[in-house]
Formats: structure tokens, sequence, C-alpha cells
């Protein structure tokens, strides 16, 4: 799928960027953590089942990443450092630069999230193993872990408002709809 270019007569340009897997999986991905975070008790069925879930989803993306639309493959966003530092530069010059799919700092916090759902994830299911069954260490991991994705998943949201802002893009909206607008 290509990116389409729209203009309007009012100067608001959109982008179609997000196609609907990508934005299934990110909805579905907080709604997994949230509840876990939230709703459910560490122990329950539903808890473990909700991490199962969200490490099928994120090893989903990972496969999407690969074979999936332009701007849900990694090489259209991949967080070099040069390109880091480019996005920084250019946030701090108060002249951002637009990104139409994921930005490097954008990709870097989606790749940091995704890397801690799997190590929660994998020190979840490593607590009912008779080798760690009742490992402090193992249980405290999980809930620093599960504590950290909180805190970044909170930064993320406030990065895409913030971020948003400042280059003129709902980016919130655009992860409902599949459409950035610009203006």
């Amino acid at each position: 799928m290509h990116t389409s270019l729209n203009t309007t007569p009012s100067g608001t340009t959109s982008y179609r960027v997000w196609d609907p897997l990508v934005r299934v999986f990110h909805w579905a991905l907080v709604t997994c953590v949230l509840a876990n975070y939230f709703v459910t008790e560490a122990g329950e069925t539903l808890h473990q089942w909700l991490g199962y879930g969200a490490c099928a989803l994120v090893t989903g993306r990972l496969v999407w990443g690969f074979v999936g639309t332009t701007h849900a493959r990694f090489s259209d966003f991949w967080p070099t450092s040069r390109r880091v530092y480019g996005h920084i530069c250019s946030l701090l010059s108060g002249n951002p630069t637009h990104y139409i799919g994921h930005s490097p700092l954008g990709a870097v916090m989606m790749l940091t999230l995704m890397v801690l759902v799997l190590l929660l994830g994998l020190t979840g299911w490593m607590q009912g193993l008779d080798q760690f069954f009742g490992d402090e260490s193992i249980m405290e991991m999980h809930e620093v872990l599960s504590h950290a994705i909180i805190m970044l998943a909170g930064l993320h949201g406030m990065a895409a408002v913030i971020l948003g802002h400042l280059e003129k893009t709902n980016l919130i909206k655009a992860m409902l709809t599949g459409v950035k607008h610009r203006q």
C-alpha cells in the first residue's frame, strides 16, 4: 500500500498512513496492558491470558514490521542514531521535521514498549515454571517491568499530544483513523 496524499482547499494535507492491522494492534495492546495493570490480579487466569495475548500481538507486529504496508515496515522508520539525532535537533530548533510514518523518537518508544511487553511475558511465564516458582527476583523483575511499561506508555501518550501540537498533526486521531492530517 502506498501513501496517498490529499490536500484540501484549507491547506490541510492528509496522508493515509496506518493500516487496520497497525491500528488494531496498537489499541488491543493498550487494552491488554492497561487491563493487566489496573484491573486483573497477578496470577489470575485472565491476567495470564492477557499477558500471552499481548505477547502474541507483539509477535504479530514484529512479523508485520517485515512484510506489512509501507509505514508499518521497520525499514521505513528504523531509528538509527543519525535519524534520532536529526529528529531531536529539529525539535530543539523549533522547526520539527514532519514524518509521514513513525518519527525516530516514536520508533524508539514503540520498539522499547514492545521489548518490555515480551520481557513481561517471559518473566510472567517463568513464574509458573517449577524452576522459578516463588523466585523473588523473577517476581520483582516482573513488577519493575510492569511499572516501567506503564510509565513509558504514559510518556508515549503525552509525547503524542505534545509532538502532535508542535508538528500540527493530531497523532492520536491518526492512530484511530489511519489518516494523518497536517495543517
